[in-house]
């Protein structure tokens, strides 16, 4: 029988690429540190839209304007921030939710441009068939009188958005002037036109706040140019500059081509162990963990070829067996740290898992997109485990010490906020929701297996003795 033909996508996916001309049917390269990415990008905001003007950020005046005008001091940063959680408050005073579930589009704003580029200047279409919805990030805004224009960025491109009081109802214009800002994702209903100057916008007739934005974007002139910050806030660095998102789109599409191809030729993708039990990679200096409950220093693996060589002897036999799936419906937030709130039950949130012959296979939920709910519900997990903590060594005795030291649920270890996702979210994150599957388990599933072991293939394991 012909050995397995096995792969691992890792650092180097050129040089395996290369690699398929040759007769070896193992397939890897040198020096591994991570395994594949797949990324959607989020909407990115251009820095050099048209003028924008904003109400919220005060305007110094004489010699001193440009030094000061930065939008991004911390002085600034914070009393923005301020003045937008008070237009949050206001907007659910109006019973007006700033964070919104979903928003159902037509079009992206490429498509848009490339649909009704035959538009004259001057030219409306009123027809029904015409209607467009679209959703995006405001990254430019102009009002005057009763106008005002919009930019909208989505992953796409830009389209602008053309706001007249007349029409729009319910006072929605007066909302808009007051309460949106740059930075605020929307939703946005009307018709196509191309203005007397030749741009192509929606003429809105309804719009919808999807995501009240609580920081200042860069400062358009001079976008974000940190390269530190502009790694350690990445979702800061695509919004100011578009170009960086498109980079990860195109290294998905080549990780995407790279996995085409090596499969077409019979390969198998195969995921090596992270952690291993022994330093491999040469002369590279490894990097070593404890793992608690197996008693052993592990290190983080640096070369695949080791266990992609072991690959070379297993056969694979896959056996489907499927069973009625069970859904759990509904949890509670005290157990959901990151669930949006349930629309008709409160206390609960919107989320469910499934369970196979009694195993967890599925987590799904709505994303949780206000950090102001999202920041209160850490800070009381963070408060709760410091709790159990002080209490476990309060009462903790020579004898009960012993113990304590074999048991997994050990309390020991400091908890924190993460300040840098808890940003994030304050920059605005879109209506969003997820699910992740176990793909371990539904393995042991279809192959009926009793061990999570029995469908990996090097799992970690305890030291011999």
């Amino acid at each position: 029988m012909e050995a397995l033909k096995v792969w691992s996508l890792t650092a180097s996916p050129l040089r395996q690429l290369l690699r398929l001309s040759s007769s070896s049917t193992a397939i890897y390269g040198r020096r591994s540190h991570h395994s594949s990415l797949m990324l959607r990008c989020a909407s990115a905001a251009s820095s050099s839209s048209s003028n924008a003007a904003t109400a919220e950020t005060p305007k110094p005046a004489g010699r001193n304007r440009r030094a000061a005008s930065s939008s991004n001091s911390t002085s600034d940063r914070e009393a923005i921030r301020s003045i937008r959680l008070k237009k949050v408050e206001e907007l659910r005073g109006q019973g007006v939710e700033p964070y919104a579930y979903k928003w159902e589009k037509s079009h992206s704003a490429n498509q848009l441009q490339e649909i009704y580029k035959h538009l004259a200047n001057g030219e409306e279409l009123n027809d029904e068939s015409d209607r467009v919805s679209i959703a995006g990030r405001v990254v430019a805004r102009r009002a005057f009188g009763k106008l005002a224009f919009l930019t909208l960025r989505d992953d796409s491109g830009t389209i602008q958005l053309y706001c007249e009081k007349e029409r729009l109802s319910d006072d929605q214009f007066e909302q808009l002037k007051a309460f949106i800002d740059i930075g605020d994702i929307l939703g946005a209903s009307g018709s196509m036109k191309r203005t007397e100057k030749g741009e192509l916008s929606i003429c809105v007739s309804s719009f919808s706040i999807l995501t009240k934005s609580l920081l200042p974007l860069p400062d358009k002139y001079h976008g974000l140019t940190d390269i530190d910050k502009r790694y350690r806030q990445r979702y800061v660095d695509m919004i100011a500059n578009p170009e960086v998102a498109d980079v990860f789109r195109k290294r998905a599409k080549i990780v995407s081509e790279i996995r085409k191809t090596v499969e077409s030729s019979g390969y198998l993708e195969v995921e090596t162990p992270v952690l291993q039990g022994a330093a491999g990679g040469a002369e590279a200096r490894p990097f070593v963990t404890y793992h608690n409950s197996l008693g052993r220093d592990l290190y983080l693996r640096i070369a695949t070829e080791l266990h992609l060589k072991r690959m070379l002897v297993f056969e694979v036999v896959v056996e489907p067996k499927l069973v009625q799936p069970t859904f759990v419906l509904d949890y509670p937030i005290e157990i959901s740290p990151l669930a949006k709130p349930h629309r008709g039950n409160a206390g609960l949130t919107e989320r469910f898992e499934l369970f196979i012959c009694g195993r967890e296979m599925a987590n799904a939920f709505s994303e949780l997109t206000d950090p102001v709910d999202q920041r209160r519900r850490l800070e009381e997990q963070v408060r709760q485990h410091n709790a159990n903590r002080a209490a476990a060594a309060a009462a903790e005795t020579p004898e009960g010490k012993a113990k304590k030291d074999d048991d997994d649920d050990d309390e020991s270890y400091e908890v924190t906020l993460d300040e840098d996702f808890l940003t994030a979210l304050e920059y605005g994150m879109p209506p969003a929701s997820g699910m992740g599957l176990g793909i371990d388990r539904l393995v042991m599933l279809l192959t009926n297996s009793a061990s999570i072991r029995d469908v990996i293939a090097f799992p970690v394991l305890k030291v011999q003795q």
